[in-house]
């Protein structure tokens, strides 16, 4: 894309595959084409492709049970991915999470969120891993699996992980509570459609269809990750969604200049564009964009506006 090779860092003076670094965690990771083997990675599978583990202690379930479970799973979708590995051909078996796939399959899922897990060995992992965390190459959900996997398989602390991969205790400590979060929201944050900031703002919250429907609204409203620290804060203090998104909306109401110069930008980049100001004239505009033509455009209307 145009974009990427204008504006994107990692093509501005990197070259590191260029220069023979190799594949690093691309080469461990199951991306769907090259089947490679020592991490975990989170993804949406078909459920037709999932079997169940034939040494699976566990023989009977509950049907009302798993009932109420694919209930829940239709007004909510799935709360936590199971967890697979790859075996013959397109097949996936059931690691962790059979009850779930089984409710699934009540629920009328036609795909399911799930880690994909496989086997390699540790120091591999963990070069591939510092390589790529350096390189900026990996989403916040594949650095939380890759540190979980260095903490479960390879025995390490947070701490050691830290001191390992050149990152501090805080990030190592965020990134693996990410995995906390409810699948849809982890999926979003690994298609780059919320950022990590909306996340750790809902890890605040303890109930899960609460985090779901509080990101629903993120989606639907575009909010920044300050007014969904306020909204988290405000569903804290007791308040509702509903009340809660009322009482922000007055307090960041713009005022009428500020509306008509906001509408005048959307217009100009032709896509959405937020705005919020204090009293005191203190704010920020964020513009917002669905793909990378989209991004073109807008850098162009930029770069023509300094012409």
């Amino acid at each position: 894309m145009t974009v990427r090779k204008k504006y994107d860092r990692s093509v501005l003076g990197r070259g590191l595959d260029d220069m023979g670094a190799g594949r690093g965690l691309d080469a461990l990771i199951d991306t769907g084409n090259v089947h490679t083997q020592g991490s975990s990675n989170l993804n949406e599978i078909d459920i037709t492709e999932i079997e169940p583990n034939p040494n699976q202690p566990r023989r009977e379930f509950d049907q009302e049970a798993l009932q109420e479970l694919a209930s829940s799973i239709r007004e909510l979708g799935i709360i936590q991915p199971i967890t697979l590995h790859k075996t013959t051909g397109d097949k996936y078996q059931i690691i962790a999470g059979e009850r779930r796939w089984r409710a699934s399959q009540l629920a009328g899922l036609t795909k399911i969120p799930a880690y994909i897990v496989t086997v390699e060995d540790e120091n591999v992992m963990e070069m591939a891993l510092v390589e790529n965390i350096q390189r900026e190459d990996l989403n916040a959900i594949e650095i939380a699996l890759a540190y979980q996997h260095l903490a479960e398989k390879g025995g390490m602390t947070q701490a050691r992980i830290s001191e390992r991969v050149g990152k501090s205790r805080t990030d190592v400590t965020n990134h693996m509570r990410l995995l906390k979060l409810p699948a849809q929201v982890q999926m979003a944050l690994k298609e780059h459609e919320i950022d990590m900031g909306h996340a750790r703002a809902l890890l605040a919250i303890d109930s899960p269809s609460i985090q779901i429907r509080l990101f629903k609204e993120i989606q639907k409203e575009g909010y920044s990750v300050r007014k969904v620290e306020e909204l988290v804060q405000a569903l804290k203090n007791g308040d509702d969604i509903k009340t809660s998104k009322g009482r922000i909306a007055a307090k960041n109401k713009l005022p009428e200049e500020f509306s008509l110069l906001r509408d005048r930008l959307s217009q100009f980049f032709q896509t959405k564009v937020q705005m919020t100001c204090s009293p005191k004239g203190k704010g920020k505009i964020s513009i917002a964009f669905d793909n990378e033509e989209q991004l073109e455009r807008i850098m162009n209307a930029l770069d023509n506006s300094n012409q």
